[in-house]
């Protein structure tokens, strides 16, 4: 029976995963696509957590209940239809955004970092109704998950770790349990552990036909780190979000302020070759001794005979896991007037798209 004063005409097709009691968590299709977009866009430019946007679009709770059904194999049709959903805006925005992307990245991050911003203090008032009654807990895990982003951000490095099957699950759990919290990129995990080279390195087709078996010893491990992390960590973050309702809420609004510690604009790469990926493969094969006809050929990038000279000099000797590093060194530069008001034109303007996405209707 219809409800007095419905109109069943303005009603927004929605996708409705069930949770565990039964209970529908209504999500409009538009909110499900553009949250796939946006943490494609996430995975995209560097420092940027695909879990923020998850978070900043209001989704998080939700979309962290489906993961746990889906870990648990507790299937629905809803369920198939809202990460169909979710992996075509995902695909989309990985797919035809990576040029744009990259290229604003290397070229005009401060540009890209005000956006972000915007996008992730769109989510703040939602998550501060999240917050409410505000009671200590709430605050206790503000500061908890603030700080643990600071710690993050300014205080750990490259922590040399012994390279077994024990670690490279562990590692594994770590890097795939960060595409879930908010605020940390799963490549900065592996980094900050000094993994980045040996577990990238490894999924590469010329390292699969070279030692197929030794790949996997590095890659199956991890795989199964993983599944198991975000397995783990997803139904964590749901018995929390379900039992612990204001100090979970708390604590993701401390993770999504602390993430824009890392995004902080008017920073700019301190070696721009390096910050393009293609060109940063082709400078790899330059440290590594090959000629500018090897690189041409691999990677179509052409350097001349003096440009050569000078990046073989500057980088000759150094992995691919130090030169990924460097690529993500940033310096500060001091803005002039027009470029404050246009970061904050991107500020309001990415506060203003999540609002928007935010009024489809996520509840």
């Amino acid at each position: 029976m219809a409800t007095p004063g419905a109109n069943p005409q303005n009603a927004r097709p929605m996708v409705e995963p069930e949770n565990e009691n039964g209970d529908l968590a209504h999500v409009p299709v538009p909110s499900v696509l553009a949250g796939g977009v946006l943490m494609g866009l996430a995975n995209l430019v560097p420092g940027v957590s695909g879990g923020t946007m998850i978070l900043a679009l209001g989704l998080y709770d939700h979309f962290i209940g489906a993961v746990a059904r889906l870990t648990r194999f507790k299937i629905s049709w809803r369920l198939i239809v809202f990460f169909s959903i979710f992996g075509v805006g995902l695909i989309a925005a990985l797919v035809g955004g990576a040029e744009v992307a990259v290229t604003l990245v290397a070229e005009q991050r401060w540009l890209m970092y005000s956006l972000f911003i915007g996008l992730t203090l769109g989510g703040v008032p939602e998550l501060v109704q999240q917050c409410r009654p505000a009671k200590w807990t709430v605050f206790l895990g503000a500061a908890i998950g603030f700080g643990g982003m600071a710690a993050l951000a300014f205080v750990l490095d490259s922590a040399p770790v012994p390279q077994n099957v024990v670690t490279f699950v562990l590692v594994g759990a770590l890097a795939a349990s960060s595409m879930i919290l908010p605020g940390i990129s799963g490549s900065t995990i592996l980094l900050i552990f000094g993994f980045y080279e040996v577990v990238i390195g490894s999924l590469s087709s010329d390292a699969l036909r070279a030692d197929f078996a030794g790949s996997a010893m590095i890659v199956g491990p991890v795989a199964i780190g993983a599944a198991a992390g975000i397995a783990l960590l997803s139904n964590i973050l749901k018995f929390c979000l379900s039992r612990y309702r204001l100090g979970s809420h708390g604590l993701l609004m401390g993770l999504l302020l602390g993430s824009l510690l890392v995004i902080i604009p008017f920073q700019e790469p301190v070696h721009p070759e390096l910050a393009v990926r293609a060109e940063r493969k082709a400078i790899e094969m330059v440290a590594g001794g090959a000629t500018a006809a090897q690189v041409e050929a691999e990677h179509e990038v052409v350097f001349d005979a003096p440009r050569m000279e000078t990046l073989r000099a500057k980088y000759s000797g150094l992995s691919k896991a130090e030169l990924k590093r460097m690529s993500l060194d940033l310096d500060y530069f001091r803005p002039d007037v027009i470029q404050i008001l246009i970061s904050v034109c991107m500020v309001l303007a990415g506060f203003g798209i999540t609002q928007l996405i935010g009024r489809l209707g996520v509840h």
